[in-house]
This record gives C-alpha cells, structure tokens and sequence, in this order.
C-alpha cells in the first residue's frame, strides 16, 4: 500500500480512530505540498506513528531508472514502479513555464497506427499513486513549483487516459488542491483517442482537466485505418459527446491532429477537418508526425504544415505545436521505452 497517491480521508482511514483529526491533513500536507522524500523526512509526526507507517505501508514514489537529455532542453525519464514495470515521463523546460507529460498506463491499448507506444500493447493501467508519483519525482528533480512559476501537466504519455479515468480523476483531486501539489485545473490536460462514455463521465466530474481529443482525421473511414478505436466509438458520434460536453466559463475543447505526410494532410483534409468542428468552442494543434521505427509513415514538409493550419486558422483558432524532445524518442508518439544507450 502507497502513501503517495492518498487522499487525505485515505489516510484517516489509514490511521484510524485513535489519531487526532489533524494528523491526516498533517500527512497529507508533507506529502504534497511540502514534498517530503520520505518517511523520514516527516520530523513533525512522532517517532512511533512514522514506525507503524513504514510497517504497513510503502512510500511510493517511482524510481529513476534512466534519463536522456535532449538539445533543445526537454528530458526523457524511465521511471520504474514497485512490480519491475517501467513508464516514461517527459520534461519540457520553456522561457516562462516548464511542462511535464506523464502517463497513465504501461504501453496503450489503442493502437494508433502512427504512434510507437501502441507497439508495447497495454501491460496494466496505473494507480493514482503512480500517476502523482511522475509529477513528485520530476518537479523534485528540476525544483519546480507551481505557486512560483507555471507549470502544466500532460497525460498525454503512455496510455489512454479515460480507460484509466478513475485513478486519473484522483491524481487530479491531489494535483489541483490547493493543500495538495497546488495546480490549477486549467494547468492539466487530459488527453483521449474518443472514448465516448467516459467522456461524459470526465464532464460530470467536479474537479477535472482540460479536455484534449485526438483527431488525426476528416473522415470516418480515413479515422479507422489510423485510428482502429473508430471501428467502436464512430467520429460522428465522438463530435456529438464533444458538442454536448459541459465547457467551463473559461474553457475551450482542444484538437490534436497528427500530420502524416500523404495520408491526412491536404487542403480538403483542413476543409473537412473545420467542417467538423466548426460550431464547437475549441482550437486545434498541429503536430507534425514524429517518426519512429517500424512506423510506416513520413513527416510532412513545415510548407505543408503551414498551409494546412493557414487554411483551418480563417474559422478556428488554429497552432503549430513545437517539438520536444524528438532527437531523445521524447516527443508526441515516441514514448515506448527505447533506449539511447
């Protein structure tokens, strides 16, 4: 059992009746805002309580396995968890905020046909504890701090994060309390391939990311041969859960459309793509195809790119996403544990 991971009524649960009221919000407190490593570490709790808790209980925080530095700043983290099984986390250092992509399952099992994480299968989703556990041991590493300087945070690494939605909605609750790790909501995002009931399920949720849908397509049969899922949860229907997803004052739906040179990338595919989204309040992102091996697939030229966003930007707000990372297997679709060395 990991501490990492709990709630603070987990942990009163944990200690029981025989414990103060306070001690819970104590625990959790060190655990997430004050960021204790360890046990240890937490001098405020006495010495024979810290004893029964390393008794029962595990820390849980991953382990660094290996790290690889990319160019342009971004860093790539094989993080091992306490069955042996590894997940890759990313850090993306930008002037004026820092951003970590984390994942959500060992391997995915979507199948995507232009992503390299889809090549592992799915091994096993992970526990709240494992998904807080990425953001811990990554803002440790590089002192980041959101109440000091922005931070965003990701689940767009392994997995698909509404077949997890559960332990994702409660990594969220201790991300975005304010006595937790302190995000803001509107600095996590969630990211989905169109699982259309857990969809309206993340919506209902009172404390929640942002919403990020993969598209990679303009129509239905150019979506199922990229994108198998579709075969279940037709686009039609995928456009119908977004229309009727219930946006917060401030929030806009955001469209990740991978560019693969040939197959989805002309000025009909922009066209089809602004006719599907044209009445929804949203924006669309751009990402040029980051290539891996055994991917059949090439990266469109920047020209290309260029006047595909230029003819979606006349209707919808419309970017570009930089890559990071892609020299260290970092970028979007590369994470599936390669190795540099």
């Amino acid at each position: 059992m990991a501490l990492i991971g709990m709630e603070a009524a987990d942990i009163a649960e944990l200690l029981g009746p025989s414990h103060p009221a306070y001690r819970s919000r104590q625990i959790y407190r060190a655990l997430y805002r004050e960021r204790a490593p360890s046990l240890d570490r937490m001098t405020a709790l006495p010495a024979e309580l810290r004893r029964d808790l390393a008794s029962r209980t595990d820390f849980g925080l991953p382990s660094v396995k290996e790290q690889y530095g990319s160019t342009d700043g971004t860093r790539r983290y094989l993080l091992g968890l306490a069955d042996g099984r590894t997940v890759e986390a990313v850090y993306m250092p930008d002037e004026s905020r820092d951003t970590l992509c984390i994942s959500s399952q060992v391997g995915c099992p979507v199948d995507c046909k232009f992503c390299l994480t889809a090549l592992m299968g799915l091994e096993r989703s992970l526990t709240a504890a494992e998904i807080v556990g990425q953001v811990l041991v990554l803002a440790g590493l590089h002192g980041l701090d959101p109440r000091a300087r922005q931070m965003n945070i990701v689940m767009m690494g392994q997995g698909e994060p509404l077949l997890n939605l559960a332990n994702v909605l409660k990594a969220t609750r201790i991300l975005a309390d304010p006595e937790g790790v302190g995000m803001f909501e509107r600095r996590l995002t969630v990211s989905t391939a169109g699982i259309i009931p857990k969809i309206a399920e993340l919506g209902a949720s009172p404390v929640r990311p942002k919403l990020a849908i993969s598209l990679n397509a303009s129509t239905e049969e150019q979506r199922r041969e990229l994108m198998p899922i579709t075969r279940k949860y037709h686009l039609k229907d995928l456009i119908e859960a977004c229309r009727a997803y219930p946006l917060r004052t401030w929030e806009h739906l955001t469209f990740e459309y991978v560019l693969l040179k040939g197959v989805n990338d002309t000025d009909a595919d922009a066209r089809r793509v602004v006719s599907l989204l044209g009445n929804l309040r949203c924006k669309v992102n751009l990402i040029a195809f980051n290539p891996g091996p055994q991917i059949p697939y090439e990266m469109p030229s920047e020209e290309r790119v260029e006047a595909f966003r230029a003819v979606v930007e006349r209707a919808i707000p419309c970017f570009v996403r930089k890559p990071r990372g892609r020299d260290i297997y970092a970028a979007c679709g590369q994470l599936k544990l390669v190795s540099l060395g």
